[in-house]
């Protein structure tokens, strides 16, 4: 069976290459995502500042719902400090940290901030730190007192330096640099007392902080590491603490970077569909192709005995023998593509630059396994219909192909069109991102209903075109329509897959344009402020910087503000639910620089362990003013607070607002994160504020008006529609092949025509007739089966039927669709002609 199947692929090299372009770049596809499950699973990231801990004990910056994947928590979570003497004593303990970390950040004599290694936000640590580092090379000595500090040896300066330091808030103050460490991760380090001084900024109080360090590091003696972390788990267990050693210790380093491994997981769970899908799609259509090019063996093997299993077999030997040497080199081409795609993460800021890809064997595996039974089943229901009729059926067909559409699949298929168009729906009923995400299922729904009904759809749209046919019509237009009659089954293979890759340019690029433009709009219509104040290079922004810009002449209200991670848990249809979303952190005077769109209670309630919601998490989960409502914070930490307001802005401002006092002690620096600032619109104005950032080291003044230029554009934009440029390449490449391969087995056809009379002018003109009836269909069907879903969209998220987008994305699309079915049947047309029609009809 296997050398039958290689004879046959060997006279049929054209159509199988369009089988092995398919699999090739389905392969690489797979296994790109492959690796990006794979790396959120097991990516290690390096150690840093910890590198010198044997074992690490920090809280899980995790929640875990039930029944579903893990929550990041990117604040960080702290320890008791009692805990460290209480370590230090287990046997084989050389060392124990309390680790702490707190903004600091180095100002120049001009006002300048130093860079260092470490997230401003947590490079300030005390000098006990330093023996967490692995091999550091301290010159210098310790910092003693108030008025020393020690630096990373990157930063340029020399000891005995004076710098200014802007430590967790505190006003500026200069220090003498006593020591230069070098060790990856190093920051700023301060003496103990100096250190647990500027952490504790509320000192003597009872918040959730207090009596707290960030982690404890442990050292051990030389071979007793894994003897002490065992020590270890046992002393904290029950407590909710997590202890690492090894590989595991980067978990500890930063909350943030670590939680980085759950984003590669969704990411590829969410790409995972759509790529098999779509790999699923063309391959199984190039199959088709390919198989219906074989018809005439396939149906004189029948005639000469050969049984249907055996027919279906042979299809499928050979269609595998062609993918497996279609993997090995698109599974190579997805792990340097996953290596590219971690790249463009990396520089839009989703994922930490140190956090490395996993490169290992299972992707491949996967993709393999894949690849192999989407093949062999593709094959065998492709030949399916050939193996079952009888031999003189089959060789009587093998030139044709059926004359009726089958009932059924074009039932399917309207029905799956007429589910799509109920699903559109959706984003009228729910003005969120889930809800806008069901604008691009229902396209795709769409477009997989078209490719079922499609054959009965072109056949009748055919015999409407003939009926209408003026009797004086050109020979080659008569000859293209009477094909597009007669060879519906053929065409609308061509016709759905272009129609299906304009649906889903469309549906997913228009979606994301779409709720970035209500996302825009409630955000620009809600900001009040015309300025903020920040400070990145700090880590938050210092103490009186407030009550500073209130005091700038022509301000008339300013309101500090900040972000934060929150999981809201509630129930749905009577089951437990998780939802993690970012949340703002206001006080009740932000009503003077923000308008949330309030249209139940009152902004100025928020205070104490009270929120704002959005109203549709209000009508959703049952969260109306008055509710109580359970959220855990980005820390971990599980409150309960009253809603004192809902608003209607929720697509701009998120579905909960938290009160500052709730969110006290739960972020990592506890600083406020900006300033938004609400003049008289004078030029006055604005000099003075320009002037205070300036006499400030590290505060930056920013305009809050939208950025033309796309910076603003939310990361997760530019990765979604790098994903539909690299998904739309796969698409088109495969359809272009299809074309090819189908056109090349028209050349008995085209011999047979040029025999009875017809002239290479008019076959040419005939087949760019048929060019322009597929690129036409193509539109015709992928836009009226994107406009429902993207009108509803429109009306749901901007209150007009139409989507927000640039206006030049559908000449292009209809450029490409034009230039795609013209050239990949124009050029195979001219091969054909080259070739004596004789010889086409001897070897056809």
């Amino acid at each position: 069976m296997l050398h039958l199947a290689l004879r046959m692929a060997a006279h049929r090299i054209t159509a199988l290459l369009a089988v092995a372009c398919a699999v090739l770049g389905g392969a690489a596809l797979i296994t790109t995502t492959g690796v990006l499950a794979e790396s959120g699973l097991r990516s290690q990231l390096p150690p840093g500042r910890l590198g010198g801990a044997d074992v690490v004990v920090a809280a899980a910056q995790e929640f875990h719902p039930s029944g579903d994947l893990p929550l990041a928590l990117p604040e960080r979570a702290t320890v008791p400090a009692r805990l460290v003497d209480r370590l230090a004593a287990l046997p084989g303990v050389t060392a124990a940290v309390g680790d702490i970390g707190f903004p600091a950040a180095l100002a120049d004599g001009r006002g300048r901030i130093t860079p260092v290694e470490e997230d401003p936000g947590t490079a300030g640590h005390g000098w006990s730190s330093t023996r967490l580092l692995a091999d550091a090379r301290v010159e210098g000595r310790a910092p003693s007192g108030a008025g020393e500090i020690a630096v990373a040896a990157g930063t340029g300066l020399a000891i005995g330096q004076r710098i200014d330091v802007v430590a967790n808030g505190h006003p500026s103050a200069s220090y003498r640099v006593s020591a230069l460490v070098d060790a990856p991760g190093a920051g700023v380090y301060f003496a103990d007392g100096t250190a647990a001084r500027l952490a504790a900024r509320d000192a003597g109080s009872d918040g959730p902080r207090a009596g707290t360090v960030d982690l404890i590091g442990l050292r051990a003696d030389e071979g007793a590491g894994a003897r002490v972390a065992a020590a270890v788990r046992e002393a904290v267990a029950g407590t909710g603490l997590e202890v690492t050693t090894g590989a595991d210790r980067g978990e500890a380093v930063a909350p943030g970077v670590g939680s980085a491994r759950s984003l590669l997981i969704l990411l590829a769970g969410s790409l995972g569909g759509i790529v098999l899908l779509i790999t699923g799609f063309v391959v199984a259509g190039a199959l088709s192709v390919t198989i219906a090019g074989q018809r005439r063996d396939l149906a004189l093997m029948r005639a000469v005995g050969a049984t249907p299993k055996q027919i279906r077999r042979l299809a499928a030997a050979q269609s595998t023998v062609v993918a497996a040497i279609a993997l090995v080199p698109g599974v190579a081409v997805g792990y340097l593509l996953a290596g590219r795609f971690r790249e463009l993460l990396a520089d839009r800021g989703v994922l930490p630059p140190e956090l490395p890809l996993s490169f290992g064997p299972l992707p491949a595996l996967a993709t393999v396994l894949l690849v192999v039974t989407a093949v062999r089943l593709s094959a065998r229901c492709a030949a399916w219909r050939t193996s079952r009729m009888p031999a003189t059926e089959a060789v009587a067909e093998s030139r044709s192909e059926p004359r009726t559409p089958s009932r059924g699949r074009t039932l399917a298929g309207l029905l799956l069109i007429l589910g799509a168009g109920a699903l559109s729906v959706v984003p009228l009923l729910s003005r969120t991102v889930l809800g806008a995400s069901v604008t691009s299922m229902a396209g795709i729904i769409a477009a997989i209903g078209l490719v079922l009904s499609g054959p009965a759809l072109v056949r009748s749209a055919g015999e409407a075109a003939v009926r209408r046919l003026r009797p004086g019509a050109a020979a080659p237009t008569w000859l293209a329509l009477s094909n597009v009659r007669a060879y519906a089954l053929r065409l609308s293979g061509v016709v759905s897959p272009l129609a299906m890759g304009v649906v889903f340019v469309l549906t997913y690029t228009l979606t994301q344009t779409t709720v970035l433009a209500a996302t825009s709009e409630d955000t620009r219509t809600g900001t009040l402020a015309q300025y903020e104040l920040t400070a990145p290079g700090l880590g938050g922004l210092p103490d009186g910087t407030l009550s500073a810009v209130r005091d700038v002449p022509g301000v008339r209200a300013a309101a500090p503000a900040g972000t934060t991670t929150v999981v809201w848990q509630y129930e749905e249809l009577g089951d437990p639910v998780a939802e993690s979303a970012p949340a703002p952190i206001l006080a009740p005077e932000a009503r003077g620089v923000l308008d949330l769109g309030v249209t139940d209670g009152d902004l100025d309630r928020l205070t104490g362990a009270t929120v704002a919601v959005s109203g549709e998490a209000a009508r959703t989960r049952d969260a109306g003013v008055g509710k109580r409502v359970r959220l855990v914070l980005g820390d971990g930490a599980r409150v309960e607070a009253r809603v004192v307001a809902v608003y209607d802005r929720g697509l701009g401002f998120g579905p909960v607002v938290l009160s500052r006092e709730l969110a006290a002690g739960h972020t990592t620096t506890g600083l406020d994160q900006r300033v938004l600032v609400r003049t008289d619109g004078t030029a006055q104005a604005e000099r003075g504020l320009a002037a205070l950032a300036a006499d400030r080291p590290g505060l930056t003044l920013a305009s809050t008006a939208p950025d033309a230029s796309g910076a603003d554009t939310p990361p997760e934009v530019w990765i979604n529609l790098a994903v539909v440029v690299v998904l739309l390449g796969y698409l088109l490449l495969s359809i272009a092949n299809k074309l090819v391969a189908a056109t090349a087995q028209r050349r008995t056809e085209i011999a047979a025509l040029r025999l009875v009379g017809t002239t290479p002018r008019q076959i040419r003109a005939m087949m760019r007739r048929e060019a322009a009836v597929v690129a036409a269909a193509a539109l015709a069907c992928g836009l009226l089966l994107s406009a429902v879903p993207l009108a509803l969209l429109g009306q749901g998220f901007l209150g007009h039927p139409w989507p927000a987008g640039p206006v030049w994305l559908l000449p292009v699309v209809a450029a490409t669709v034009t230039a795609t079915a013209y050239l990949t049947i124009e050029l195979p047309t001219r091969h054909a002609l080259r070739t004596p029609p004789a010889e086409d009809l001897r070897t056809g």
